[in-house]
């Protein structure tokens, strides 16, 4: 028997129950929560960042914000308050649609 130990979604024991295989889970506590959410945070994007197609790309984009989701109601907050402060810091700073490469900054 494969042995996964790790985060998976909520559903996933009602699909491998579905196939008729056994199988073990239990409920992680707060601090391996976290710990664990923030390892698929790493999962997610590796997976991102291997896609090769559009298709592959936005169904690993729709997991990374499943991730943020989640992250972001374990601290307490929203998706949209996460967008709130995004939009703020893109005010500010700008967001990436500029494509700027910064190569080098002069010490004084």
């Amino acid at each position: 028997m494969p042995v996964h130990n790790k985060l998976v979604r909520d559903r996933i024991p009602e699909v491998i129950e579905a196939t008729g295989k056994k199988f073990t889970t239990r409920v992680l506590d707060e601090k391996e929560y976290i710990e664990e959410l923030k390892k698929k945070s790493f999962e997610e994007l590796q997976e991102y960042v291997e896609t090769e197609s559009k298709e592959d790309a936005i169904e690993e984009l729709a997991d990374v914000l499943e991730i943020l989701h989640a992250l972001a109601e374990y601290h307490g907050s929203s998706i949209d308050e996460v967008e709130e402060v995004r939009k703020s810091k893109a005010a500010k700073r700008g967001g990436f649609k500029e494509k700027i490469y910064l190569i080098e900054v002069e010490d004084e």
